[in-house]
C-alpha cells in the first residue's frame, strides 16, 4: 500500500502552500542524493518526497488526491496516471530544481552527482478527449493525433564553453560574514552543460521540428469530467543529447448522455409510463451502459417510485464495485381527453377506488430523496 502524501512530507490536510513547500525543502535536502551517495533508501525517500509535492503543490491535483486518494493517480498511461507518482531522478531535478534557489539544490551537485548539469525536460502538451457515459462505464482506448517538437535528425551538440559543460556559474560576493559563493544556471546553455553546434536548415534555433505523432492512450472505467491523465516522454522533446520530452496532458470530457444522468457512481434514468401501465403492470426495456434490461413494474405502482438496480451504475476508480441505477418512474398524465375518456375520469372522481388512499408504508417524497442520498 502506498504511504499518505501528507505523510510522508510530515503535514497535515490543512497545511498552506507555504507549509507544504516548506516541508517538501527540508525533506528533499535530508534525502538529497549527494548528501546520501549509494544510499538507495535514501533516493527511494526523496523521489517519494517529490512525489508528494507534485501533488500536493497543486490545487487541482491536491483536491482530486483529497477525495479518491492514490487512486486517482494509478490509471494506465505511464508515469503515473492522472499526474501523480512514480517520478524519476530527470523529472524531479527538471521541475522542482529552482525551488531551493539559484541553480542547484542549496549547494548540492544539483544532478545526482553530475556537477551540477541537470538535464533538460521538454514543455507538456494538453489535449482534451471525449467520453461517452458508455466509455467512461467501461474503460476504453483511444488513438489521438498530437503534434510535437522532435530533436531534427542531424543536430549535433558542443560542450558550452561558457560553463565548460557544468551546467551552472559560480559567483563569488564579498558580504559582511565574508566570501559568498553561489551557483546559478547557465544562460547559455540553460543548466544543459550543451550548445548547438550544427543542424539542418529545416530546423529551428533549438534544433527542434513539428511532427505529428499518433499515441494510443487507455482510460480506465470510472474516471470523471474534469480529470487529467499524464501520459509520460509525449510532450515536447528539448533540445541537448541527454534531455528528456515532457508529458502528455489529457482532460477528460464526459459527453452527456441522451437518457441517463450521472451522480457520481450512481446513474439516473427518468421512465414514463401510462395510467394503464401503473394501473395493470408492464415490464419495460430500459437502457444500462452495460445494454438492456427488462424490468417489472408491479400493478398500482406509483408516481415517483424509485427503482434501485444494484451494480448497474459508473465503476469505482478505487476498484470498489461499482454504483446504482436509480429507475424513477413517472405516471404520465394526457394533455388531452377524447370526449369517452373524459366520461370516464369523470365518473371515476367519485369511484372510491380512484381515491388516493397512501399506505403508511408508502414514503414521501422528502423521505425517498433522503434515502437516495443516505
Amino acid at each position: 500500500m502506498k504511504k499518505d502524501y501528507y505523510e510522508i512530507l510530515g503535514i497535515d490536510k490543512g497545511a498552506t502552500a507555504e507549509q507544504i513547500k516548506k516541508a517538501y525543502r527540508k525533506k528533499a535536502i535530508e534525502f538529497h542524493p549527494d548528501k546520501n551517495p549509494g544510499n538507495k533508501e535514501a533516493e527511494e525517500n526523496f523521489k517519494l518526497a517529490a512525489e508528494a509535492y507534485e501533488v500536493l503543490s497543486d490545487a487541482n491535483k491536491k483536491a482530486k488526491y483529497d477525495q479518491y486518494g492514490h487512486a486517482a493517480f494509478d490509471g494506465p498511461g505511464g508515469g503515473g496516471g492522472f499526474g501523480g507518482g512514480h517520478m524519476n531522478m530527470d523529472d524531479i531535478f527538471s521541475q522542482f530544481g529552482d525551488i531551493f534557489g539559484g541553480g542547484g539544490f542549496g549547494g548540492f551537485g544539483g544532478f545526482g552527482g553530475g556537477g551540477g548539469q541537470r538535464r533538460m525536460k521538454g514543455s507538456n502538451l494538453r489535449i482534451k478527449v471525449k467520453l461517452t457515459l458508455d466509455e467512461i462505464a467501461n474503460g476504453v482506448e483511444k488513438k489521438v493525433k498530437v503534434k510535437r517538437k522532435v530533436q531534427a535528425k542531424g543536430v549535433s551538440f558542443k560542450t558550452c564553453p561558457t560553463c565548460n559543460g557544468s551546467g551552472q556559474v559560480m559567483k563569488v560576493t564579498n558580504t559582511i560574514l565574508g566570501r559568498m559563493q553561489t551557483a546559478s544556471t547557465c544562460h547559455s546553455c540553460g543548466g544543459t552543460g550543451q550548445i548547438i553546434e550544427s543542424k539542418p536548415n529545416h530546423a529551428d534555433a533549438q534544433g527542434m521540428i513539428m511532427e505529428d505523432e499518433t499515441v494510443s492512450i487507455k482510460i480506465p472505467a470510472g474516471v470523471a469530467d474534469g480529470m487529467q491523465l499524464k501520459v509520460s516522454g509525449k510532450g515536447n522533446d528539448a533540445p541537448g543529447n541527454n534531455s528528456v520530452p515532457g508529458d502528455l496532458i489529457v482532460a477528460i470530457e464526459e459527453v452527456e448522455h441522451d437518457t441517463l444522468k450521472r451522480e457520481g457512481e450512481n446513474l439516473h434514468l427518468d421512465l414514463y409510463i401510462s395510467f394503464a401501465e401503473a394501473a395493470l403492470g408492464t415490464s419495460k426495456d430500459i437502457e444500462t451502459v452495460t445494454g438492456k434490461v427488462r424490468i417489472k413494474l408491479e400493478e398500482g405502482i406509483q408516481s415517483g417510485k424509485i427503482l434501485r438496480l444494484k451494480g448497474k451504475g459508473i465503476p469505482s476508480l478505487n476498484s470498489y464495485g461499482s454504483g446504482d441505477l436509480l429507475v424513477h418512474v413517472n405516471v404520465w398524465t394526457p394533455k388531452t381527453l377524447t370526449k369517452e375518456q373524459r366520461q370516464f375520469f369523470e365518473k371515476s372522481l367519485t369511484d372510491d377506488n380512484f381515491i388516493p388512499h397512501p399506505e403508511k408504508s408508502e414514503k414521501s417524497f422528502f423521505e425517498k430523496v433522503k434515502d437516495m442520498f443516505s
